[in-house]
């Protein structure tokens, strides 16, 4: 008898409403969701790739009913050899990727990094000098809590996605969508995963760790606007999805 194998997984990003989506999952009955939201076991570097222990992964979820199964972990979509080790777990799994406004993104996960105590530089810095810390970080050039510029290169992230699965395996959500139109957004994912629509929904709103009295200045988000301008064109060229520069 083969061994089950999840259904899907939401691979990011961070702080672009993963959270909200795996609360929304969570309450449909067609799903059954791992019972912790972030797994990260496939970003995981102590485990034995060679001969990972999936039973380990699959006790995060019920296999007592018939259920769409699936998982939230936003770092996937950025954490090296990620995806390669979804992709060796099962080939023709079902990813869905959130996407946000990179500065709007970047703002936010530094603001869930201060109020940890985790960050202590501003943000300013953090988008310029800041980022020289992921040369020292392992593996190199990554980084689980700095990399506020770094996830936010959707375009990068998404053509080594296609480059490993086919692009009909993969949805390609927004934040904005999410909030604006839960309910079609979430029908729109359910079609993808063969799951009956939902119909109208309300908006959750869910803000995790953000809490700061830091302003954003314009000069930042001058600075960023500059930095993701050439992969936000490949992210159009790929995804066609395109963000209003909105702050």
């Amino acid at each position: 008898m083969p061994t089950p194998r999840i259904d899907f997984i939401v691979v990011g990003a961070q702080k672009a409403g993963t959270t909200a989506l795996h609360e929304y999952l969570a309450s449909d009955p067609n799903y059954a969701v791992s019972k912790t939201k972030e797994l990260h076991f496939f970003d995981d570097e102590t485990c034995d790739w060679s001969a990972p222990d999936y039973a380990r992964y699959h006790a995060q979820f019920d296999w007592d009913r018939p259920a769409i199964r699936g998982e939230t972990t936003p770092i996937y979509l950025y954490w090296p050899q990620s995806l390669e080790r979804i992709a060796a777990y099962r080939p023709d799994i079902r990813l869905v990727a959130m996407l946000r406004d990179p500065v709007e993104r970047a703002w936010s996960h530094w603001k869930m990094e201060r109020s940890r105590g985790v960050e202590t530089g501003d943000f300013s810095w953090c988008i310029r000098e800041g980022r020289r810390r992921l040369f020292a970080s392992e593996p190199w050039g990554v980084h689980r809590e700095f990399s506020y510029v770094e996830r936010g290169f959707y375009g990068e992230q998404m053509a080594r996605l296609f480059d490993i699965f086919p692009r009909e395996q993969v949805l390609v959500l927004t934040a904005d969508a999410l909030r604006t139109e839960p309910g079609p957004t979430l029908d729109r994912l359910n079609a993808f995963l063969g799951a009956p629509p939902r119909g109208q929904m309300e908006h959750r709103a869910v803000h995790v760790g953000e809490a700061t009295d830091a302003k954003l200045s314009p000069a930042d988000v001058a600075y960023l606007r500059e930095v993701y301008a050439r992969d936000q064109e490949l992210l159009k060229a790929l995804t066609g999805v395109t963000f209003a520069e909105g702050i």
